[in-house]
């Protein structure tokens, strides 16, 4: 089987939210086109409200996008959705876990919804790489915040996905644990993995990202490799406002 070069490719991707009785049509996507190379880490970077989270939305089957073609791993969403879903892991921004499950059950459950079959779940060796396998059997509202974020990654990758999307992972996690779940992410790559991260911190794109896309107001701005794009930030301006007159 001959593997895709781009993991995702995304053409004219537009999407628009109707009118309401209270709020306007809003435009949120106005025609993205990205290609993420096969095994990379790509970096979406971009202030909130920027449109990073409809597209991932977009590519997990969670929002229907209004025009535009969208490819996963060489499927279409449209023409093969099942197939395409497969294809992806998500880490939403949000935590979203079963507060009376252990992590055990949580994955086990998980990869049953992808039809792994028992001998082939990967449940204890994901919890250990995530430095959870001491709590596996514990309740999940045991854990702390941020050992919920790691038990949400394990998630995403219980059906062995080619392509790990991961919105935000670290926003509101100690320092020691975006260190370890860095270590985790470039670990992954190095096995073939490529990882889609959005981050509001430059310092973690460049500390993992081969290439950054920048999306303000629904557009891509930039999309180039890491290092040419942060050659073109080596100044900046400050400009302080005072409250009152001086």
């Amino acid at each position: 089987m001959t593997l895709p070069d781009y993991a995702i490719e995304v053409q004219g991707l537009i999407k628009t939210y109707p009118a309401t009785k209270t709020t306007a049509e809003m435009q949120a996507l106005k025609g993205i086109d990205l290609k993420i190379p096969r095994g990379s880490i790509f970096g979406l970077l971009g202030p909130n409200g920027a449109g990073k989270s409809t597209m991932i939305n977009i590519l997990a089957g969670l929002t229907k996008k209004t025009s535009g073609k969208v490819r996963i791993w060489d499927r279409d969403i449209d023409e093969r959705p099942r197939d395409a879903r497969a294809a992806i892991g998500v880490v939403p921004q949000e935590i979203s876990v079963d507060p009376f499950f252990t992590p055990r059950e949580s994955l086990e459950v998980q990869a049953g919804m992808y039809g792994v079959p028992p001998a082939e779940r990967r449940t204890m060796e994901l919890l250990n790489a995530l430095g959870l396998g001491d709590k596996a059997n514990a309740y999940v509202r045991q854990l702390s915040g941020g050992m919920k974020r790691r038990l949400m990654v394990a998630k995403a990758m219980t059906h062995n996905p080619p392509v790990l999307i991961l919105d935000e992972p670290t926003a509101g996690v100690d320092v020691e644990l975006r260190r370890q779940l860095w270590r985790y992410v470039l670990e992954l790559n190095r096995k073939g993995v490529t990882i889609v991260l959005t981050t509001h911190y430059l310092e973690e794109a460049q500390e993992l990202c081969d290439q950054i896309a920048i999306i303000n107001r629904g557009q891509v701005v930039a999309c180039e490799p890491t290092a040419t794009l942060l050659g073109r930030l080596d100044t900046r301006a400050v400009v302080v406002t005072p409250e009152s007159p001086l």
